[in-house]
């Protein structure tokens, strides 16, 4: 098999619905210590309005802190227009857009149709061809909605082909609520890689029944290459009762290196960094790998 690209979603997807916040210094000591484990491509925070996202305050600080930044890109998330110029004030090479594929959840999201956010988005891909960033689109719901239930393939391949055509250079599939099962993620990849090249194509999956890794390793198996993780296993949806966390990249680092899949990855670095960023959120990481992993490290 192929190495594959990890896209470390933690500092942002993992952190913007903890109950108790970390502050600029924590965050930038999380992302230089992903950094220190091998991890590329990190996404480091959002410009969103902070009354909204409070967890996410300061994420400008977060960027001009970060060190050791050669050979490494760190998205930024933005919602619009406004969050693009913040972004790009603040010295950001890449961002990230966010679009669902059911309308119900784009509506209780974002507070528009999905038509409606694509209108947002382009004064923003059009910027960002101006600043030379490059972006990256998100896809919720691929797998299903928490308000309309099951959600149609075909409604995924629009909003994926929609992304990639106004400028997208890769199109990230989430499973928002973690409900997807091994042939309905390798159906949806290969209903979606019709549209869009499979090398454009990444995974994003929750965790909540338990499935990440398998639907990971079926999508794997279709071709796709790069797959979106959170150290710890940290994250969640607010608009989503009960949705855990991203698939905790040390999960699917352990997972991948088993198969002789290269990932670049110090599975004992990240670990760390797993158990030390759970400890300031105030619990234990959700990963056995983190928990064994690390206390390997300090009693072989």
């Amino acid at each position: 098999m192929p190495d594959v690209r990890l896209v470390e979603v933690g500092p942002r997807d993992g952190l913007q619905n903890e109950v108790r916040p970390l502050s600029v210094g924590d965050r930038v000591q999380m992302i230089e210590g992903l950094i220190g484990a091998g991890l590329k491509t990190i996404e480091a925070g959002s410009f969103v309005s902070p009354k909204w996202v409070p967890q996410m305050a300061g994420s400008a600080e977060v960027l001009a802190s970060v060190s050791n930044q050669d050979g490494v890109s760190l998205p930024m998330l933005v919602p619009n227009l406004k969050g693009f110029e913040a972004a790009r004030d603040a010295g950001a090479t890449e961002i990230a857009i966010f679009a669902s594929a059911s309308e119900s959840f784009s509506q209780k999201n974002i507070n528009c149709s999905i038509d409606e956010s694509f209108e947002r988005f382009l004064p923003v891909l059009e910027g960002a061809r101006e600043a030379r960033m490059r972006v990256r689109g998100y896809v919720s719901c691929v797998l299903g909605c928490p308000y309309e239930g099951a959600v149609e393939l075909s409604a995924v391949v629009n909003v994926s082909r929609r992304l990639y055509d106004i400028g997208c250079y890769e199109i990230s599939l989430g499973d928002t609520i973690g409900i997807g099962t091994p042939r309905a993620a390798a159906a949806m990849v290969i209903a979606v890689a019709g549209e869009v090249p499979v090398t454009a194509i990444a995974l994003h999956e929750h965790n909540t029944y338990g499935q990440a890794l398998a639907n990971i390793l079926a999508c794997l198996e279709e071709g796709v290459s790069v797959f979106d993780a959170s150290v710890g296993g940290l994250g969640g949806c607010p608009y989503a009762r009960g949705a855990t966390g991203n698939v905790a990249t040390e999960e699917l680092v352990f997972m991948l290196e088993g198969m002789g899949v290269r990932t670049g990855v110090d599975l004992v670095k990240l670990a760390h960094v797993a158990v030390e960023t759970a400890q300031k959120l105030g619990r234990d990481p959700v990963s056995p790998v983190s928990r064994i992993m690390a206390a390997r490290s300090v009693n072989p």
